[in-house]
């Protein structure tokens, strides 16, 4: 007969400290395994400041660019080395820089316990003792405010992008069913999200795998009539068949923010054709146009690329009287990295990284007057806006035409006016800055 033993001690499971690095896709991805690891009642942790030496340590990375690459090895080799010091448990690396690396760094940093791809999910869940709970469809542990969730509506990309590694760390495009979207906005506004911030590698060819054509449209208006949900964003839409028909959801219904991000990358016809975008500088500035004329309270941002390999001054040049032109009331330019196993790598990089350099700065600074000149416009009208934070003596907050970290905020004084973090408040414009508006709330 076995002796029962009185008092013996509960083992506690290890706390899981999530660190994500990379864009708003990984945040989705962190997210969603913070998600299933509360499910599996376990402790877990966003980027925590204070380490405990059991800690098991999640590092989801990012292979994207040279910066970002690298910024993901110092992280894991920070932690890697903690392990070394007995500070921390475990370390276990997953996201892009595993899934295109993976042989490389086990060959490298050998006492990393484990490394997982994009779509291993289920197998790191196991091999920290947890198991993927399929009931869990749509619900997320939120790392960024409540009020406002990054909403991913499909992975990977089909396209033939000469410059993108996209495809080599997400695989080909696959949505998401409706319903299943549905479900997951009804639980983030029961939980208080009002902001859906829409985004996937190519936002435009969603439904073409499972409906067999572009259904962004049905897809925003069965979003739009999820109760709570007051903003709908669109961020990461292709200009190549764009589906012209979610200007008309945009148009029908008030929760879809008059608001596009549409990375160009270039505009020169020699560009576009080496960068393979499938599309010309007239037709850009056809959609362009056509956008603006279907919406015409549109807010438009874009990301160019400079130091594309073969990029003449010439090209350089077209593209900052194009820039000038259109006047593009957001816009990001980056230099280009030279990506291992993309179209591109086979071109030579043949624009020094200074030149590189000066020319992101040429097309800001022609950006910085944009925004100026657009921002003075909008002294003395009055915006609805989605307070995210207080920073010192400022409530700082967003309209409709901004999304968050990227674009214009709305500053407002603490010492007149108090405003809950996560509330719509109505702000009336009293003083414009580059890429920053002042104001004060109207009762």
């Amino acid at each position: 007969m076995r002796t029962k033993l009185k008092n013996q001690p509960i083992l506690k499971k290890p706390r899981v400290n999530v660190i994500t690095l990379g864009c708003s896709k990984n945040i989705h991805d962190s997210e969603v395994l913070m998600g299933q690891l509360q499910g599996n009642s376990m402790e877990v942790v966003h980027e925590a400041e204070k380490i405990a030496s059991d800690d098991i340590i999640v590092i989801n990375t990012c292979g994207f660019i040279d910066n970002a690459k690298q910024e993901s090895i110092d992280t894991i080799l920070q932690y890697s080395e903690l392990k070394e010091q007995g500070k921390v448990g475990k370390v276990i690396v997953t996201g892009c820089l595993s899934e295109r690396y993976k042989p490389e760094l086990e060959a490298e940093i050998t006492n990393v316990d484990a490394y997982f791809g994009t779509n291993d999910l289920q197998n790191l869940l196991t091999s920290i003792g947890a198991d993927y709970k399929h009931e869990l469809l749509g619900e997320r542990l939120l790392t960024t405010p409540s009020h406002f969730s990054y909403f991913k509506i499909a992975e990977g990309c089909n396209r033939p992008c000469s410059f993108c590694a996209i495809p080599l760390m997400r695989g080909k495009h696959v949505s998401k069913p409706i319903e299943d979207l549905v479900k997951e906005a009804k639980f983030l506004a029961k939980n208080g999200t009002k902001e859906l911030i829409l985004i996937a590698q190519d936002l435009t060819y969603y439904g073409l795998d499972i409906y067999n054509k572009r259904n962004l449209a049905d897809l925003l208006r069965n979003l739009s009539d999820v109760d709570g949900i007051e903003w709908i964003r669109l961020q990461y839409a292709y200009p190549s068949g764009f589906p012209m028909d979610i200007l008309d959801a945009m148009n029908e219904r008030s929760n879809i923010c008059n608001y596009l991000d549409m990375p160009l990358q270039h505009i020169t016809d020699s560009m576009l054709k080496s960068m393979r975008r499938g599309t010309t500088k007239q037709k850009t500035i056809d959609l362009v146009n056509s956008i603006r004329d279907r919406v015409p309270e549109i807010t438009m941002r874009t990301t160019l690329i400079c130091g594309y390999p073969g990029e003449t001054e010439y090209d350089f040049q077209e593209m900052k009287e194009w820039v000038a032109e259109t006047k593009f009331d957001r816009l990001g330019c980056f230099t280009y990295s030279h990506e291992e196993k993309t179209h591109a790598h086979l071109l030579n990089d043949d624009v020094p990284e200074d030149v590189k350099q000066q020319r992101v700065e040429e097309i800001m600074d022609i950006q910085q007057g944009i925004s100026f000149d657009i921002n003075q416009k909008k002294i003395g009208k009055t915006y609805k806006v989605l307070i995210d934070r207080k920073d010192a003596d400022y409530f700082v907050g967003r309209t409709e035409f901004d999304s968050p970290e990227v674009d214009n905020e709305v500053l407002i004084d603490a010492k007149i006016d108090y405003a809950n973090i996560g509330s719509f408040v109505n702000v009336k414009i009293d003083r414009a800055e580059d890429f920053d508006l002042y104001g004060q709330i109207v009762k």
